[in-house]
């Protein structure tokens, strides 16, 4: 049984442990929060854990094997190091790292601990759906381009409208569309096509001096993908990739549930809608890396999306600063 060690009590953390727990591979261990009460709630909510106030003393305890991050982004690159220094394994909600630098040091500090594992959390690449693009795509001719669209309205805007500066809006923790759904529909440009050419985003700023939403344009040789998506406006727009004739349509970008083969004569679902827990693809893929770690076509799916995450990194990098945008290393008060 896989021990979770849980860093923020958020939705996105109990969603996940939920997942988790739907495995049947895990266990909670320890929970961190800054606050006691909090911690406590989360913990006893979720069958009990031992709760600590203080990073170091919860990294450095033998209640867990594996970390779970899901701070603000800022916050992720010093409590990976630190979780990769007290040997543990990691699974970081995305964006993992800011910029490349971040990323290159933390691939580094990995290779001093071979037996260690490291997963950034984009969950839609794990889905069934995406899976069976994957597939289709083998089959496909005459790619003419994708529009990927992950568009959410987020409660949290309401307050920015009533002068409040939310994280997930505040720059100073590198919050913002492209950092947080943005990075949704970059991977599944980026896994199912490779690194652009050439990458540019259009932002559209709001008054917290972050990005609420934005277009990025993604140039390969021979056609162009579009992402966008929006925290402060919805849309039902489907996400597509031209196949000459054909349409591979997805039902959203983000959370790729579903997915339809459309030709001219018939529509044809390739992957049924998802109706489970979308974090248990994901969870359960990670555990099968971790407890099976002589097995070497696991292992190399891992190397596989280890490499997805530094390419997905730097292509986050290079969209931001076509922007003017250059995300903080660290928190500053």
């Amino acid at each position: 049984m896989i021990k979770l060690g849980t860093i923020g009590t958020n939705w996105i953390t109990q969603r996940m442990i939920e997942a988790a727990f739907a495995t049947g591979k895990y266990e909670l261990g320890a929970a961190y929060s800054r606050h006691e009460n909090t911690g406590n709630e989360f913990a006893n909510q979720n069958g009990g854990a031992k709760v600590y106030t203080n990073l170091a003393n919860f990294m450095a305890s033998d209640e867990f094997d594996t970390a779970y991050i899901a701070s603000p982004n800022v916050f992720h690159f010093e409590q990976v190091m630190l979780a990769l220094k007290n040997n543990k394994n990691v699974i970081v909600e995305k964006p993992a790292f800011m910029n490349p630098m971040q990323t290159q040091q933390v691939l580094d500090e990995l290779k001093l601990h071979p037996n260690l594992r490291l997963f950034e959390a984009a969950r839609n690449v794990h889905m069934p759906a995406f899976k069976a693009v994957q597939q289709a795509l083998k089959k496909a001719t005459n790619i003419a381009g994708a529009d990927f669209v992950f568009s959410q309205y987020s409660s949290r805007y309401d307050l920015v409208l009533a002068g409040e500066t939310p994280n997930v809006f505040n720059f100073a923790f590198a919050g913002g569309a492209l950092a947080d759904l943005g990075i949704y529909p970059l991977y599944d440009a980026v896994a199912l096509f490779g690194k652009p050419v050439k990458q540019m985003y259009y932002p559209t700023m709001i008054a917290t001096g972050a990005d609420g939403k934005g277009t990025a344009l993604l140039n390969y040789d021979k056609f162009d993908i579009t992402l966008n998506f929006s925290k402060i406006s919805n849309s039902k727009h489907h996400s597509e990739i031209y196949a000459g004739r054909n349409i591979i349509a997805i039902d959203n970008g983000g959370e790729f549930t579903e997915a339809k083969l459309i030709s001219p004569e018939q529509t044809e679902v390739i992957s049924a809608k998802y109706t489970k827990n979308p974090m248990i693809p994901e969870m359960t893929d990670f555990a099968a890396i971790i407890a099976h770690p002589e097995d070497e076509t696991l292992q190399a799916k891992y190397h596989v999306w280890l490499q997805l995450m530094q390419h997905v990194n730097e292509t986050l990098n290079n969209l931001a600063i076509s922007a003017g945008i250059h995300y903080p290393d660290k928190f500053k008060e």
